[in-house]
């Protein structure tokens, strides 16, 4: 018997794995109901159209040279495979201004289960001169639940930079988060009329604790720490300017 059983188990997996068969139930449904029934799979496991839009910074920002307020934030719509992201910040300075504002449209493509390569355009708005860039990198999830946002820019001028921002969420309760955040700015070459330098030209290192009121609305307190380098910092001390500046900050994070 156990050769008969064998010869008849054999059998039937060489029935239900026909060529014409994707699966053991091909044999027994309808190809119309499967089909029908697959699609419904697909749009159910990351074929659906979704949207997001984040303020990660909507801020007032207190410094011994200046006041500003600042903002970040940044949108998508699309599935978890393509989507369309907007991405926005700058800086108002009280008595002075839109000292800086850019805007970018991107398209994003998931390369891993954490990770999406983007690309597309930006555009400054401020400092003047304006500036556009395409714009080519890569944001996601890196290992330990670091944010990464990374990105090399080409502006119409022919200058090359890149940006590099880190950040990290610990949870000190279940609503209460302290996050450190790093920005980093390179430039291969300066670009004198909108202040710029070349090599390492900037970095933004910054704390905040914000406490989840819901989880889609979060108040937070902290300080924020800006430095001009290497030619850029001679720059902004011929305008006059501190190359290096100290801030508190308050404001809040959103999303929908």
């Amino acid at each position: 018997m156990k050769p008969l059983g064998t010869l008849c188990g054999i059998a039937f997996v060489l029935f239900v794995s026909d060529a014409s068969a994707q699966t053991a139930a091909d044999a027994f449904y309808d190809p119309e109901a499967m089909a029908a029934a697959r699609e419904a799979l697909k749009e159910g496991h990351g074929n659906q159209l979704n949207s997001l839009v984040i303020a990660e910074r909507l801020e007032y920002s207190a410094a011994d040279s200046e006041d500003a307020y600042v903002w970040e934030a940044q949108g998508w719509l699309g599935t978890d495979a393509n989507k369309l992201w907007v991405k926005t910040e700058g800086e108002y300075v009280e008595g002075e201004g839109t000292e800086e504002a850019e805007l970018q449209f991107l398209y994003s493509r998931a390369v891993s289960a954490f990770w999406d390569i983007q690309a597309g355009i930006r555009q400054d708005l401020e400092p003047s001169p304006s500036r556009s860039h395409l714009v080519f990198g890569a944001q996601g999830l890196a290992p330990y639940w670091f944010e990464v946002d990374s990105a090399l820019f080409l502006s119409d001028e022919g200058k090359l930079s890149a940006r590099l921002e880190v950040e990290y969420d610990f949870r000190l309760t279940q609503r209460l988060i302290l996050q450190p955040r790093l920005e980093l700015n390179f430039a291969a070459s300066s670009d004198r009329e909108v202040g710029i330098g070349s090599g390492f030209f900037d970095c933004v290192a910054e704390l905040r604790l914000r406490y989840e009121i819901r989880r889609e609305f979060a108040p937070y307190l902290g300080v924020s720490w800006g430095g001009d380098f290497n030619d850029t910092a001679d720059l902004v001390e011929e305008a006059g300017g501190d190359p290096r500046e100290l801030a508190v900050v308050a404001g809040f994070r959103a999303w929908f």
